[in-house]
């Protein structure tokens, strides 16, 4: 195995933090760092579901994205000063929203809406995969306060979930791609996972050379092992929250 730019082996994620409880307000908050990727993860709880989904006895999980004005090494201008979302900002917003509802029972949480606000403060690759990492704590964590309150019972979060990405590069699959490995990647994917390996999502394109079936297999093997990781970290941050 060839070493990497920053040293660490092909199969070895960046350092990984799960700070809990990380703003005051929210009723569940982490910051999600993936190396140098830090995201603010917030999940907001409100008692009302969208106008389309009422009294049907369900309640609903939605995401919204956003890298901030200096999260990379230039300025990018604030997205309501243009007047729309972006596409890849609202793509990823709805894949946050497809992971976040594989982990949870929505009739078990009632006629209340769970919207997890993923706000990207510095950005070095990963940032859509570091937000659902962080998400599903900052749900559980709120859905862990539902619960301490009386308001739900147990079991409504069902499986954990959890985001990695992966690159080829020269052949040889790399995990966790920062920004500096994404850009000269010949393959470029984003895998999402449930707990017991169940695939969420995969979002995988090359990049001029196309990928073989024989390395699609080593990347999924090798993006599970390091979803597992992640999941510990996970349940890491859970243990470790007062709240």
């Amino acid at each position: 195995m060839s070493a990497r730019p920053d040293g660490r082996t092909p199969r070895q994620l960046r350092p990984i933090e799960i700070i809990q409880d990380y703003t005051k307000w929210a009723e569940g908050s982490v910051l999600c760092c993936f190396g140098d990727t830090k995201v603010l993860c917030n999940a907001t709880v409100e008692e009302r579901v969208p106008g389309w989904m009422r009294d049907q006895g369900t309640g609903w999980v939605t995401g919204e994205y956003e890298m901030l004005p200096r999260a990379t090494d230039r300025r990018s201008q604030r997205e309501a000063r243009q007047g729309r979302v972006g596409g890849r900002t609202h793509e990823i917003s709805r894949l946050l929203g497809r992971s976040l509802r594989a982990a949870i029972d929505l009739k078990r949480l009632g006629e209340r809406s769970i919207t997890l606000d993923c706000d990207v403060i510095q950005a070095d690759g990963g940032t859509r995969t570091a937000s659902i990492t962080g998400a599903w704590v900052a749900m559980a964590l709120a859905v862990r306060r539902l619960q301490k309150q009386g308001i739900i019972g147990r079991d409504v979060i069902t499986r954990q979930v959890a985001a990695v990405s992966l690159g080829v590069l020269d052949g040889e699959v790399w995990l966790d791609l920062d920004y500096a490995e994404d850009q000269k990647a010949d393959t470029d994917l984003n895998l999402v996972m449930v707990d017991g390996g169940g695939i969420v999502e995969i979002q995988g394109t090359a990049e001029g050379v196309p990928f073989t079936r024989p390395e699609l297999t080593e990347i999924l093997d090798i993006g599970a092992e390091g979803i597992q990781t992640l999941m510990q970290h996970q349940r890491d941050a859970l243990a470790g929250s007062d709240r």
